[in-house]
């Protein structure tokens, strides 16, 4: 873990954003002939890239039911009952994001908004070196609050040309049903512009790597994307009586994702870093997963040292965190202060797994400082809003000539025309 003086950030800043403009163009110029073989080959272009990125070669795309009902017999049966329980958990949560129609109206005039679900969307569950289902929930379960009649699933398939039976059982639960072994970008590819197997969708939701993100990006306008994710990222801001193994422990949890995940430390305590310092060793070394955390450690850990908790918190505004976690004292006294994060993990107990998996909040984010202006994955997310209007002829005559006039002053000769025609102003 480099430490980073709050004086050197701005410095620090640029070099990450510079470092990943460079690799995002980079990323974009490998895909886009992807991106044409589905356009141009189709199925058989999913297939030749499943055998060249996945090391697979499959006979169909789609999953089978048999396929789903052998997923449910290899897990045990007190993890689905976990998976129920995070379902109830996630619908209570996002439920009141359902937003209603609503109207203004008087003798002369009819106004209002309503909603629509979006018809069809593709929800992209990523492969590679863990295992996602808690994804397939908090993706799809807001997209079914807010009536998406289709949810198409995308998954990489393993070597064994086979979904997680995880991921299966998740979605099952969830009745979506429509499920196909194909991962990164063409997967996207194959979601926008369709096959002959996959019909294509209205919105294309879900985490991946930065292939799967760098696609997002290049068919955005042909269909809708939630978001274009960066890798995970952590920032705990600690006062000098937090809780050392715990920030270790938590900044390790987002570390296991990949090498490039980012976490950041940003605290008034030298002591405190080195305390963190030596707990990262030890933990690192009991690890699981210690390969990718002996890189991360070295490559993509962060600490800031700052004058106060004040400073803290300009600094985490700043960065924007897809993960925030106040392990400070009171941290409620401070959340006002937050004006950037994607999620907020108030104290030592709320570590962000809890987010991750249980707790109901939404664990799709934004990242790369999008917070600025982005928020988490909602039931808002998979809805269309709608206006419509009505004006009587009187209404339309009184309004008249201020509408002509506004017209006019654009320029707009046959706008105000169309307002003419109807009244009484006609030259």
């Amino acid at each position: 873990m480099k430490t980073i003086l709050y004086s050197e950030y701005t410095e620090f800043s640029e070099q990450k954003l510079n470092k990943n403009r460079l690799l995002s163009q980079q990323i974009l110029n490998e895909i886009k002939p992807i991106a044409n073989d589905i356009i141009n080959f189709g199925d058989d272009a999913l297939y030749k890239y499943t055998k060249k990125f996945d090391n697979v070669s499959l006979d169909n795309l789609k999953v089978t039911k048999e396929e789903i009902e052998r997923a449910y017999s290899s897990i045990d049966s007190q993890l689905v009952n976990i998976f129920k329980q995070a379902i109830d958990n996630i619908y209570a949560f996002h439920k009141p994001q359902l937003q209603k129609d609503y109207f203004l109206e008087n003798k002369d005039f009819y106004l209002g908004q309503t909603y629509r679900a979006i018809e069809r969307v593709g929800l992209y569950i990523p492969g590679g070196t863990a295992k996602y289902p808690s994804s397939v929930l908090m993706n799809a379960i807001p997209a079914k609050i807010a009536g998406v009649k289709e949810i198409v699933l995308v998954c990489p398939p393993n070597s064994n040309g086979e979904i997680d039976p995880n991921v299966l059982v998740a979605a099952d639960l969830l009745n979506i049903n429509e499920i196909y072994k194909i991962g990164g970008s063409q997967a996207i590819f194959a979601l926008t512009y369709g096959t002959k197997s996959i019909r294509k969708v209205n919105k294309i939701v879900g985490p991946g790597n930065i292939y799967v993100s760098m696609a997002k990006k290049l068919v955005y306008g042909e269909v809708g994307i939630d978001m274009i994710a960066g890798p995970s990222e952590i920032l705990i801001i600690a006062d000098e009586k937090a809780n050392p193994k715990y920030i270790a422990a938590d900044l390790l949890s987002q570390a296991e994702h990949d090498i490039n995940a980012c976490c950041i430390l940003i605290t008034t305590s030298n002591e405190i870093i080195k305390l963190v310092k030596d707990e990262l060793n030890k933990q690192i070394d009991k690890s699981k997963r210690k390969n990718i955390l002996s890189v991360q450690s070295t490559s993509n850990m962060f600490c800031f040292l700052t004058n106060s908790i004040e400073e803290s918190i300009t600094l985490s505004n700043d960065i924007a965190p897809e993960h925030l976690e106040l392990m400070i004292e009171n941290p409620k006294v401070y959340l006002s202060k937050i004006q950037n994060a994607g999620s907020i993990f108030l104290g030592e107990y709320t570590p962000e797994p809890v987010g991750d998996y249980w707790a109901g909040t939404n664990h799709t984010l934004p990242t790369s400082g999008a917070s600025k202006y982005q928020s988490p994955l909602g039931v808002y997310d998979f809805i269309k809003k709608m206006s419509y209007l009505e004006y009587s002829k009187e209404k339309l005559e009184k309004e008249s000539s201020s509408i002509i006039e506004f017209a006019n002053a654009e320029t707009l000769f046959a706008h105000a025309n169309a307002i003419k025609v109807r009244c009484t102003q006609d030259e």
